[in-house]
């Protein structure tokens, strides 16, 4: 008969009626208990568990990170934040110090980590090792803990839109919403009825209501997952939905966008039209392509690889940098050009990737291994 493993239970010690993007720490750290197939507790078990104290507020990164190391205890001033209890001693000894606010009396087989130290975590969903963040929660620091819980979720290798130019935008969205109850899904929704209209906008020529509209939705793109994130609330019908609405409305901006030349007397000859949407559209599933490849056979995101990689995924030709090479050939009255430019930054960025995947063949046939810059140090 086969025994059932046993489920490590998640307690929080103590009891802080402060909210964190409208949750109490225990109503939080259920979620992320569940989230990573846990389960929450009310009392510590007599055996091995994970401990939180309800008087500090940490980053889901630290979750993962401490559950995966028994013994471990993460500290702030000396007092244990987060903990994995290995057996009934340790569990008993941290819960004292959390219960008390006290530094722990006996740290003997325990793996402490202050964070005042600055230990870095790497964060493989969020492509970034960094140290994530760990306060004391109290009215005071709401916001400030919610401005570091939203910029903790933010990925660190993405484009330069996304990572420079609406961060604070969305900062601002994603409090309302969470403080309407607005769930993800709910803004994923309004987004793809943005996205919609502004492909129907571009189809008729009228570039800069479609980009007005459309950056609606790119900022909405990145609402709803920073939301999710925040409140704990990320789901396997959310990702699709999100997902989804990314992979596929690209190539249909780029194809009405040269429909929509007629309008201003600047329509392609069928020979021009072929050759520039061959190139995107062809270029983009190419580039999809490669990058399934990459993640498949080294088990990571070909964006992570080297410094150089992350880098160049700034302005790589995704939807965000090649909206920046439209909107300067609009405001040129060119808007033809500007596609014929994103054409050709595509047939760059795709040779640029695919150099790389060669480049990953070529060191893993000769016995190495592919890590992330991000893993060092």
């Amino acid at each position: 008969m086969i025994q059932k493993q046993q489920v490590l239970p998640v307690v929080v010690v103590g009891a802080n009626p402060v909210k964190l993007w409208g949750l109490t720490m225990a109503q939080r750290v259920g979620r992320i208990a569940r989230a990573a197939g846990l389960e929450p507790a009310e009392q510590v078990p007599q055996g091995a568990a994970i401990l939180s104290n309800a008087a500090h507020a940490w980053d889901p990164a630290w979750f993962g990170h401490v559950v995966a190391r028994p013994g471990m205890v993460l500290t702030l001033g000396g007092v244990p934040a987060l903990a994995h209890a290995a057996n009934a001693s340790q569990a008993a000894r941290i819960e004292a110090a959390m219960a008390t606010g006290a530094p722990l009396a006996d740290a003997q087989g325990l793996d402490v980590i202050a964070f005042e130290d600055g230990p870095t975590v790497e964060n493989k969903q969020l492509r970034k090792r960094e140290t994530p963040f760990l306060r004391a929660l109290e009215p005071a620091t709401i916001r400030p803990i919610e401005r570091a819980s939203y910029f903790g979720a933010y990925k660190g290798v993405t484009d330069l839109l996304t990572k420079y130019l609406w961060p604070e935008w969305a900062l601002v969205l994603t409090r309302i919403c969470a403080a309407l109850g607005v769930t993800p899904n709910m803004v994923t929704a309004v987004g793809a009825a943005f996205c919609v209209a502004a492909t129907v906008l571009f189809a008729y020529g009228h570039y800069w209501a479609g980009m007005a509209t459309g950056l609606v939705f790119m900022v909405l793109d990145t609402v709803d997952g920073k939301l999710a994130r925040c409140t704990i609330t990320s789901s396997a019908w959310g990702n699709v939905f999100d997902h989804g609405m990314d992979l596929v409305h690209p190539p249909f901006w780029w194809w009405f966008w040269a429909t929509g030349l007629g309008a201003w007397g600047l329509a392609y000859d069928p020979a021009t039209f072929w050759w520039v949407q061959g190139v995107i559209q062809g270029g983009y599933v190419v580039q999809r392509v490669i990058e399934g490849i990459f993640i498949r056979q080294a088990g990571m995101h070909i964006h992570v690889w080297r410094r150089f990689d992350s880098r160049f995924r700034l302005v790589t030709a995704r939807r965000n940098p090649n909206m920046v090479i439209l909107v300067v050939a609009t405001a040129l009255a060119r808007p033809d050009l500007g596609l014929v430019a994103v054409a050709w930054w595509t047939a760059i960025s795709c040779l640029i990737h695919a150099v790389r995947l060669v480049q990953a063949w070529i060191v893993m046939a000769r016995g190495g291994t592919i890590t992330s810059w991000l893993s060092e140090g």
